[in-house]
């Protein structure tokens, strides 16, 4: 007897006792018979495929029944490809043995029926895409409840999902989608790139134009201020001395106008004669 495994001693065909690893006797001529249970082994069954040196009896159906087992009506009405393989122990090797008649096509008809229920409550695009998880989580548990509701001595250690696919018929028309899809987050994606450019663009625009403007208010406060400080000053002094100060205006006015005249011309107020205010120079020179 393997190391993995443990011996069921069977007397008469009845159950008598279960037996370690190791070297033991039983009675002959079939009055003591051994069942080998390998409880140390991690088992598994598979589900729309097989692959090579299967280890247990049941672990992959028929050819024949692998589109029928995994083809599952979503809960959109839709229809998709699921397969999908569980690892389980036998903890139980009596249970195992003598709960259920046939342990193992049993436990592919619990998975199969518990694999239908949870996809079945889940829309094609989750079965496909994001809640492969979830999936594989929920129909963990409920398998293992049905299991210890049946007293079959096992332990569902992992489902997990392989190739979930749309029908053939239907698969071409599920790659376009898929590719609008992504075109589509491409687009999403390009659109909030750019976004995320010209926001922060016509942001630090209007902050430099709203602080040009503070700027200019500044400017044009401290001008008038300063004028109205002038203007002030001016009048202080005007009332002090007017004539002085009408004066002195005069004279800084001419000197910032005079400078701007091209032709200067200087009247003797006491001259009554318009002759000196004739240019003959210049009507010489128009003839």
């Amino acid at each position: 007897m393997s190391a993995e495994s443990v011996g069921v001693l069977q007397r008469f065909g009845h159950y008598h006792q279960i037996v370690d690893p190791g070297l033991h006797w039983k009675i002959p001529f079939g009055v003591d018979t051994v069942i080998q249970v390998p409880i140390k082994r991690q088992l598994k069954e598979e589900f729309g495929f097989g692959t090579p040196g299967a280890t247990f009896v049941n672990q992959v159906a028929s050819k024949q029944q692998w589109n029928l087992e995994t083809t599952i009506v979503t809960g959109d009405l839709n229809t998709a490809q699921v397969e999908w393989v569980i690892q389980f122990r036998i903890e139980n090797a009596f249970d195992f043995l003598f709960k259920v008649r046939d342990p193992g096509e049993a436990l592919r008809d619990i998975s199969e029926s518990v694999m239908r229920e949870v996809v079945g409550d889940r829309t094609v695009d989750e079965v496909l895409t994001v809640g492969r998880q979830e999936i594989e989580t929920n129909a963990q548990i409920q398998m293992q409840e049905v299991v210890n509701l049946y007293e079959m001595g096992l332990r569902i250690d992992q489902v997990q999902l392989k190739n979930v696919n749309p029908p053939d018929p239907v698969q071409s028309s599920f790659d376009e989608v898929n590719e609008a899809q992504q075109e589509r987050e491409r687009m999403i994606n390009v659109a909030h790139g750019e976004y995320n450019k010209a926001v922060p663009r016509a942001r630090g625009k209007a902050d430099q134009n709203i602080q040009a403007a503070q700027g200019y208010a500044i400017q044009r406060v401290n001008q008038a201020q300063g004028d109205a400080s002038k203007f002030n000053a001016l009048l202080t002094e005007y009332v002090k001395a007017p004539e002085v100060t009408e004066r002195r205006l005069y004279l800084e006015t001419m000197a910032e106008v005079l400078p701007q005249v091209e032709q200067k011309i200087v009247l003797d107020v006491k001259a009554g004669n318009v002759l000196p205010l004739l240019n003959l120079n210049s009507q010489q020179g128009n003839q």
